[in-house]
């Protein structure tokens, strides 16, 4: 095994356990938990099975396992009831718990890097703009059909559901976690099209450098 694969096996590792952790004695129910931790439980499978044929750069791994981390310590202690989000209401006077707003920003942030390097790997696409705009409405895309799901949840179990809501009575909470998502993958996409050597060498299909 290679020092590369040896650090992949790491940060599965430290997602596995953080899992174990997240599951055990858990602040809401577990119907809350396993509604807020189910993209973990989809994603790492996924990347487990396709892991051979279709590799990450280790950053990208790193930022999926950064965000996995966000996941599901919101999943254990509830969005609305991490110790973060509490100390953020102290520190900048926010009058609710705004730590799922770093949840929704990774949420734009994660799938925008990751849809980028699908796209510049298995599609004949060369112009970083045009993989930056199908990237970028690819994280949208996530984002709203996660806001969809958590409306259908509400309605099909409005109690039980109420917390994986996490709206806190705040009612422009659905436009704000959309706004964040925004932010994360514009961010994502600058920060890709400023530090990653490829690039500044992509080229458009007129052959002109971007």
């Amino acid at each position: 095994m290679n020092q590369t694969n040896r650090l992949h096996l790491l940060l599965l590792s430290f997602v596995v356990i953080v899992f174990i952790w997240s599951a055990i004695n858990v602040q809401d129910t577990y119907l809350t938990w396993a509604l807020e931790a189910a993209p973990v439980i989809i994603a790492l499978p996924i990347l487990l099975f396709t892991y051979k044929k279709f590799k990450f750069p280790t950053s990208i791994y790193v930022i999926i396992t950064i965000h996995m981390a966000l996941l599901l310590v919101g999943a254990h202690y509830s969005y609305a009831k991490v110790p973060l989000g509490e100390w953020m209401k102290y520190w900048f006077g926010f009058e609710r718990n705004n730590y799922d707003k770093i949840g929704h920003f990774m949420q734009g942030f994660t799938p925008a890097l990751v849809s980028v390097e699908i796209i510049r790997r298995c599609t004949p696409l060369t112009s970083f703009r045009w993989i930056s705009f199908f990237s970028f409405c690819i994280s949208m895309t996530v984002a709203a059909l996660y806001e969809i799901i958590e409306w259908l949840s509400s309605l099909g179990n409005p109690e039980d559901t109420e917390a994986f809501l996490g709206t806190q009575g705040y009612i422009w909470d659905t436009q704000s976690d959309m706004f964040m998502c925004l932010c994360g993958a514009v961010i994502a996409i600058l920060l890709l099209r400023t530090i990653h050597p490829w690039s500044s060498k992509t080229q458009t299909s007129e052959g002109r450098q971007l």
